[in-house]
């Protein structure tokens, strides 16, 4: 039986096999390279660098920043041979033929935005010579490494303007699918919302998918219905924060900053930029110094909070960022006592939660319904 529990952010449908990696936060943004073979250098002129998408570049979401990152690679090195680049690539044996063409196209580093797992772990295996990078990957091979972000930080500091601005108490969730990154999610989430409001409760419905706006509006209305006045999810275009902006609720947001799209209710977002790590990722391959690593994007360095929208007041922004300033400084929110929603104690008190827990989180929280493995 497969478990759940143990698929990847973008890879639920991926029935990889893979084990978890052990992770590390680092005071910057990558973790120690294990050890692996060399890869010999490279002319810019030469060398092939590959994309591969779950979504459309045009989402103004996740696999927008992606292609942004395309774009500083492309700055940085303008005398790249090509950059191959792939739009939404299904989980199915049609990524392991995409990532197969990139290598007989002659790339030299591909990077996999939206971990395809094994299926592009079969094609890692076949070509010992070329570099691979899965984002919310958990495998090292020789020519492996994998990178993602640290984002229930900044999760928990708009969880706590949350807890400020929602009246009811009330907050709402649009979800993609029951993994680690989502339960992460809400958990930090509400937990941040809590420190505010101990009352506060978290309402989650479950889209099965990264990008359907359709979906994701009929979800955002529903919880907007069930009395949530404060909107969050993980979604990659701005469905729900329309629906906010139509209903007078507040909204926070992942990956990119929209608040075009509901300018009164935008509260913020888990920002994301991939680009520093890509440009940094090939400029090694280059150099023919590249080794698979583990990164893992601290806050500050590739994952934050977006500015406040306008119409969040000065005193909420100046409370949650005073918390972001103890969690820069080297504080936990994640410390027990900490209840699962049925009321069992999983992290007992005084015990701090490591990142590689909360990168592989498989329970909610106490207070959050809707949302089960």
């Amino acid at each position: 039986m497969i478990d759940l529990r143990s698929l990847s952010r973008r890879g639920f449908l991926n029935m990889s096999a893979a084990g978890a990696a052990a992770l590390m936060l680092p005071a910057g943004l990558a973790s120690p390279a294990r050890a692996a073979a060399s890869f010999s250098a490279i002319k810019e002129e030469d060398a092939i660098v590959g994309f591969g998408h779950v979504g459309p570049i045009s989402d103004e979401g996740w696999t927008w920043a992606h292609h942004q990152g395309l774009l500083a690679v492309k700055a940085a090195y303008p005398k790249l041979k090509k950059i191959l680049e792939v739009e939404n690539i299904p989980y199915s044996a049609d990524a392991t033929r995409t990532y197969r063409q990139f290598v007989s196209e002659g790339a030299n580093i591909i990077f996999d935005t939206s971990s395809n797992g094994d299926f592009l772990h079969a094609v890692v295996k076949q070509a010992p010579g070329v570099t691979f990078l899965e984002c919310d990957g958990r495998v090292n091979m020789d020519n492996l490494g994998w990178y993602y972000l640290a984002h229930w930080y900044p999760t928990y500091v708009i969880g706590v303007a949350a807890g400020h601005l929602a009246k009811s108490g009330k907050l709402g969730y649009v979800a993609s699918f029951p993994v680690a990154s989502v339960f992460a999610s809400t958990n930090a989430f509400l937990m941040g919302a809590r420190s505010v409001n101990p009352n506060a409760t978290l309402q989650t419905i479950a889209i099965n998918s990264w990008f359907d706006p359709q979906a994701a509006t009929q979800a955002g209305t529903a919880l907007i219905d069930n009395g949530c006045d404060f909107l969050f999810g993980i979604m990659d275009e701005a469905g729900y924060l329309q629906v906010a902006e139509k209903r007078g609720v507040w909204a926070a947001m992942w990956n990119t900053d929209i608040r075009r799209y509901g300018p009164n209710s935008y509260v913020s977002s888990v920002l994301i930029d991939f680009n520093k790590f890509y440009i940094d990722q090939v400029g090694k391959r280059l150099a023919g110094t590249w080794t698979p690593g583990d990164t893992l994007f601290a806050m500050g360095s590739g994952v934050d909070r977006d500015k406040w929208g306008e119409k969040v007041p000065a005193d909420v922004a100046a409370a949650a960022d005073a918390v972001r300033d103890k969690i820069m400084g080297g504080w936990s929110p994640f410390t027990g006592e900490i209840k699962d929603s049925s009321g069992k104690v999983r992290i007992a008190a005084g015990q701090t939660m490591t990142d590689n827990d909360l990168y592989n989180w498989d329970w909610s929280v106490e207070g959050v319904t809707g949302l089960s493995a």
